[in-house]
Order: structure tokens, then C-alpha cells, then sequence
């Protein structure tokens, strides 16, 4: 059972922290690339949903396990004329039939799931022949300081920040589940110190 820090205080802390600036422009590049159906993995509170192109995108359909996030998303500003349903389950176990979907977007999200390999596994099901995986994701610094300070602050990062991992590889893990790289850029967000900013951000496509 979720206790009242979790219920009351960290969804909100959690909208605010990815709602800043730093998020917001990764959100802005990669958010109106998604076409077609689109699933958003841990839509959270619909922090991306302002950001998606009506002419491109035909639904979104998000999903996510904490029901105080599911209500914030319900009422996120979104663009007029985009088809929206925020639905509650967990990424690991995807409530969809395979080949559902012409667009997985994923932002900010495999550092909290429970396991990221099956979470990947079941974005890869979920995808339509042809289509794409859109991830921008913070993780492990491939810069041995960086991420020495990573695995020490981790364990009571986890505790404040919803389980959020700073130590989980991101492009490697992407692949490992079988996933082409068609674009990748990786670099440190600006005015974000480093064990909290290294962000890796692409579009991969079924291997």
C-alpha cells in the first residue's frame, strides 16, 4: 500500500522536477515525432501530452500505475483535437494486443520500472511492423566519476525520488532487448549536476 508521502506529496514533486526546464526541451524535440497510435509508458502526469502533433499522432494512449498521476494527467493541457485515454497498468505487462501500436514513446521512465528489460520487451511486442520506439531517458554516466557518485547517492536517491535509478544503462539496455539504433544523442542536461543529468535520447525500431 502506497504510504501518504507517495499519495499526497511525490506526485506533485515529481511533475514539478520533470516539468523543469531541462525536461521540458527534451520533451519539445522529441514528443511531435510520435505518429499514428501512440502508447506513452508511464505517462505519469501527462507532462508530455502538450507536446504531441494532432496532425501526426491519431491517439494517445497512456498508461501508468499510480492513480494520483492517472488524475493529474486527466486534466493536463493537450493539444485540441487530440484523441487521449489515460489507462491504468504497468509497463512490465502491457494490456494490449501485439502490433497495437505505430509509436512507443518512453520519457523518463526506465529508471523507475520494476524491471526495464521487460518493460522494453513488451514495448517491442506492443510495436507494429515498421514502427518506432522513442525514448529520452536519464541513467548511468559513462564518465567513471560521474557515475562513482551515481552508486553513492542512489540508495537514498531511490527513498525521495520514487524508486528513480541513477545507475541503469539506457542505449545498452535498448538494444539488449531488441531494439535497432537509428538515433541516438547522449549528453548531460545544462544547470543539472552531472550524477543527475546524464540523458541519452533516440529512435530505435524493432531489430
Amino acid at each position: 500500500m502506497a504510504s501518504w508521502y507517495e499519495r499526497n506529496i511525490l506526485p506533485k514533486l515529481l511533475c514539478c522536477a520533470c516539468g523543469a526546464p531541462a525536461f521540458r526541451e527534451q520533451r519539445e524535440k522529441l514528443v511531435p515525432r510520435a505518429e499514428g497510435r501512440v502508447l506513452e509508458l508511464g505517462v505519469g502526469g501527462g507532462l508530455n501530452l502538450a507536446f504531441y502533433d494532432p496532425a501526426r499522432a491519431i491517439s494517445v494512449t497512456g498508461v501508468d500505475p499510480h492513480p494520483e498521476l492517472r488524475a493529474i494527467a486527466e486534466a493536463a493541457p493537450r493539444p485540441e483535437g487530440l484523441a487521449v485515454e489515460i489507462k491504468a497498468g504497468e509497463a512490465e505487462n502491457l494490456p494490449f494486443d501485439a502490433a497495437s501500436f505505430d509509436t512507443v514513446l518512453c520519457t523518463f521512465t526506465l529508471c523507475s520500472v520494476h524491471t526495464p528489460s521487460a518493460v522494453l520487451s513488451e514495448a517491442r511486442r506492443v510495436l507494429k511492423p515498421g514502427g518506432r520506439f522513442l525514448f529520452c531517458e536519464h541513467g548511468l554516466s559513462p564518465d567513471a566519476s560521474v557515475s562513482r557518485w551515481q552508486r553513492r547517492i542512489e540508495p537514498v536517491w531511490k527513498r525521495i525520488a520514487g524508486g528513480c535509478h541513477l545507475t541503469r544503462p539506457v542505449t545498452a539496455a535498448i538494444e539488449a532487448a531488441g531494439f535497432r539504433l537509428d538515433e541516438v544523442r547522449r549528453f548531460y542536461f545544462d544547470k543539472t549536476p552531472r550524477p543527475l543529468g546524464w540523458c541519452e535520447q533516440g529512435v530505435a525500431s524493432p531489430a
